[in-house]
């Protein structure tokens, strides 16, 4: 079996790729058969001369290769016919950007496995870059504090090295005496708690954060069954919430009187209440002023967060009143950092992480008959038609 890692080709250029120099190796190593090629490209966060270093064979062409590893979708035009590909392809909820994306993987009969719907048997994803997004995430949110109430200026987190290099820069820095609040528990979550412990900031529950004062920043991890509550008034649990989210209401608000910065790092499922809403925001005890939303759903659950910022231009303003943006530092706006691609920022450390999780389940499903179903399961296209899992998306393919 022959793997060929991509090239990526999106705008903006995306520095991740899917198996490390290292992991190469690892997958050389354990699987005599497999046959690995890496297409030169200048922008990818390991060099060509890396991968030459591990042994492995860069070149200007991998179209003799069986299976394409990519991160970020394939232009149209770039799509080699009749090839098994990789990639996360941005179509499983009907995203209209990328129908033609989907109609072309159809027509030029190409096999397409979308790292999102790479699962156990459970539906739990196995490789997911949710992790650092949560690592970044927090790192952004805590220096757009800084910028908007002027009190230290971090780098950028695409300017440092690795996370090691964002830990050292957060060490360095003093948070006043503010409570954060943190929602979620999954990946993207439990990264963004590695990064405040990091900080040594003191973690608390939920009765000493809602009611207590402290002499220093604290923060609390907060799920699902915490932030919203029974429209019957029954205790519900997480498990029920996601079974019935309709049944449910936000109970967030409470938090939103005490807290001054929010990381939202939570799942937000299709008919959950919102966290909070724009009526909320204008509410004279909504204490937020500044939003790290990790989670960026647009127009959604976090109601401050109207557009998806960027890389370039992580920070923008919402003021309650109007409903607009507004510049960040002016006394009325909540800060928001929404950007959309937070892993790109830390792409060594992100390629290394999604990698080891790549060769451990999905490159052996290669080799021993798929016997976990790894393969079968996030198959969304073969011989030409969607596979029965995705035949949903039929009617996004048509244009209906």
């Amino acid at each position: 079996m022959k793997f060929g890692i991509i090239k990526e080709r999106k705008n903006p250029p995306d520095r991740r790729v899917v198996l490390s120099p290292t992991e190469c190796q690892n997958v050389l190593e354990q699987f005599p058969k497999a046959e690995i090629k890496v297409e030169t490209s200048p922008i990818r966060v390991f060099t060509d001369t890396e991968y030459e270093a591990a042994s492995v064979k860069v070149t200007q062409n991998v179209e003799d290769c069986d299976v394409l590893l990519g991160v970020k979708e394939v232009p149209i035009s770039a799509l080699i016919p009749n090839k098994k590909y990789f990639f996360f392809s941005h179509t499983i909820k009907k995203q209209p950007y990328n129908r033609d994306l989907l109609r072309a993987v159809l027509e030029k009969n190409i096999e397409l496995y979308d790292h999102e719907v790479i699962t156990n048997t459970k539906g739990q994803r196995l490789v997911a870059f949710g992790r650092y997004a949560g690592i970044v995430g927090a790192y952004n949110g805590i220096r757009a504090y800084g910028l908007k109430y002027g009190t230290f200026n971090l780098p950028k987190a695409e300017a440092l090295h690795d996370q090691q290099a964002l830990i050292d820069e957060l060490q360095k820095i003093q948070l006043p005496n503010i409570k954060i609040l943190l929602t979620g528990k999954g990946r993207v979550g439990n990264g963004a708690k590695e990064m405040l412990d990091a900080m040594n900031l003191k973690k608390v529950n939920v009765a000493e954060y809602l009611s207590d004062t402290f002499s220093e920043p604290v923060y609390c991890q907060i799920d699902a069954s915490e932030y919203n509550k029974r429209k019957d008034g029954v205790r519900g649990n997480k498990a029920d919430f996601f079974a019935n989210p309709e049944e449910y209401k936000s109970n967030f608000f409470r938090f939103a009187e005490v807290t001054d910065f929010y990381i939202a790092g939570h799942f937000y499922g299709d008919g959950a209440p919102y966290l909070y809403t724009r009526e909320d925001a204008k509410h004279p005890d909504f204490k937020i002023k500044v939003v790290a939303d990790v989670s960026c759903d647009i127009d959604g659950p976090v109601a401050t967060t109207i557009k998806p910022s960027t890389i370039a231009d992580p920070i923008y303003g919402y003021d309650p009143v109007s409903e607009s943006e507004v510049d960040f530092k002016k006394s009325n706006a909540i800060a928001v950092m929404a950007v959309d691609n937070l892993p790109c920022e830390l792409p060594r450390d992100a390629s290394t992480g999604f990698g080891e999780a790549f060769s451990k389940y999905v490159i052996p499903a290669f080799f021993n008959g798929d016997k976990d179903r790894i393969l079968e399961r996030a198959r969304m296209t073969s011989g030409g038609k969607l596979t029965p899992s995705f035949e949903y998306l039929q009617g996004y393919v048509d244009g209906r």
